[in-house]
């Protein structure tokens, strides 16, 4: 270090099983911006790493980050950038976290939520009538665990002045050069982004990445029905209420799906239920009767037909199959599993599941 204050100062506040990728490029950014070429040293940027008891942080995929050092006086930094983990039902921020944010705000140091750091945010109770970004893969799960929340989930990130919310993955590079740039200058922040083979930084209204059939839909009234849907899958989500949130008519929305995607919307949301619904058998122990709820079918009864009828064998019968090419229910709204033929499919969804079936990066993600 030199004599000279680092004109930018950030303190990372890292969550149990922390998400490593956006971590990874925001801090990169800073570490290129810092100082001349890529001798890291902290001149223009300082950034420290903390956690609950200041031991070293492991991250979701397993690699640990240190040194680590417990939270300190929140005034030192510029920001405090909350990086989040894997959300399950055991996995809840610590007090400690959550009572040093509070303080943070309490003192005006601005607080930036990334990935399901913004998680965090919210259980501190930072959060009321503010906006919050989160990524579209993430909507369901804060939309359960926080129902008075209204999450953004068509951009990368929202800033609203003490608070910052980031979708998370590579859109954190896009945030921290956004940051770069409005303390040291564009020309630090180009600098950092071109050394990460990144050639723009996206600004917080670029839109976020989308599930795979998006590919084929062009009209942005019916991209976002599809959002809409894909958000409320327990809930009571009728037609007409669908097209009122896009602000047009139930007979336009039924026109759209069917000239695009050969499906009336009842059909659409159906599938990508009974979908989420085989998803949930193969990978969660939940029981046939809460998989059912939460796919938002009324009983066990009703659930169990729809799934025979699609798939072609019962729920039960579903935990004995081989899964191996089930993907997430995220990335393959429409079509049977592969290998599982469907009675009365249109030709175009058709076309659509071979594409998606056929691909090997979605067929082994899980």
């Amino acid at each position: 270090m030199t004599d000279a204050s680092p004109l930018l100062t950030v303190g990372f506040v890292l969550l149990q099983r922390f998400t490593l990728l956006p971590f990874a490029a925001f801090v990169d950014c800073l570490r290129l911006a810092a100082d001349e070429g890529d001798r890291s040293r902290q001149l223009r940027c300082h950034w420290r790493f903390m956690t609950s008891d200041g031991q070293p942080a492991s991250s979701s995929c397993g690699a640990a980050v240190s040194p680590c050092e417990p939270f300190a006086d929140p005034t030192r930094f510029d920001y405090l950038v909350v990086i989040g983990g894997v959300q399950d039902e055991h996995d809840r921020t610590d007090r400690v976290a959550l009572d040093y944010l509070r303080r943070a705000a309490a003192a005006g140091v601005p607080l930036v939520g990334v990935c399901t750091g913004v998680f965090a945010l919210i259980q501190a109770g930072v959060m009321p009538g503010r906006r919050c970004c989160v990524s579209w893969y993430h909507h369901g799960d804060l939309t359960r665990r926080f129902p008075a929340v209204t999450p953004v989930a068509d951009r990368l990130f929202v800033d609203d002045g003490d608070v910052i919310t980031c979708a998370g993955g590579s859109a954190a590079a896009d945030l921290a050069a956004y940051l770069v740039e409005r303390h040291l200058g564009r020309a630090w922040a180009m600098k950092s982004l071109h050394i990460m083979l990144i050639d723009e930084g996206r600004r917080g209204e670029h839109p976020q990445p989308q599930p795979v059939v998006f590919e084929r839909v062009a009209d942005r009234s019916l991209r976002r029905a599809i959002d809409i849907i894909s958000q409320h899958l327990g809930e009571s989500l009728s037609i007409d209420d669908l097209a009122r949130r896009i602000g047009t008519s139930r007979r336009n929305i039924e026109r759209k799906f069917r000239d695009e995607l050969g499906v009336t919307p009842q059909r659409f949301m159906r599938n990508l239920r009974l979908r989420y619904g085989l998803w949930l058998l193969h990978y969660t122990p939940r029981s046939v009767t809460d998989i059912g709820e939460q796919c938002g079918f009324s009983d066990t009864a009703h659930f169990s037909r729809q799934f025979r009828e699609t798939f072609g064998y019962s729920p039960s019968q579903a935990r004995k199959t081989d899964h191996e090419q089930t993907v997430d229910p995220f990335f393959l709204h429409i079509g049977a599993p592969a290998g599982v033929p469907r009675r009365d499919e249109p030709p175009a969804v058709s076309r659509l599941s071979a594409k998606i079936q056929n691909n090997p990066l979605l067929n082994n993600f899980k």
